[in-house]
């Protein structure tokens, strides 16, 4: 699959997540893909499995893409998701093979205030 497909793919992806539409947005998956959340420890096997888990997740959520960089088979998405509407900065490491996802990796991190010591340094972002 070329670069620009792979693109694309997430592209829709990420718009389908944010829709909510389930179908979609887990086309992108192999049936045998592997989805881990490293910070609490879960890992989460075949494309039904991963669906179903994120289809019965109660929270309303959004997600904003931040940007997407890759080259090959692996491809980094920084977003944005938002848990009825509370912010978490969000990275998906997706590693492909034949043209669908074979392993996602996913780490977050909520919001923090920023320290005092680099406050001469620091541009504060919107």
């Amino acid at each position: 699959m070329a670069e620009l497909e792979i693109r694309e793919a997430l592209d829709r992806h990420w718009a389908a997540a944010d829709a909510d539409d389930f179908d979609a947005e887990h086309t992108i998956y192999r049936e045998d893909a592997v989805l881990e959340y490293p910070q609490s420890g879960e890992r989460i096997r075949g494309r039904h499995a991963i669906q179903a888990s994120r289809a019965a997740q109660p929270n309303a959520k959004r997600f904003t893409v931040r940007r997407i960089v890759g080259a090959g088979d692996l491809w980094v998405t920084e977003f944005i998701l938002a848990y009825d509407g509370r912010p978490t900065f969000s990275v998906s490491i997706m590693e492909f093979l034949e043209g669908k996802v074979a392993r996602e990796t996913q780490y977050f991190a909520d919001p923090f205030e920023p320290g005092p010591s680099r406050a001469s340094w620091v541009e504060r972002m919107g």
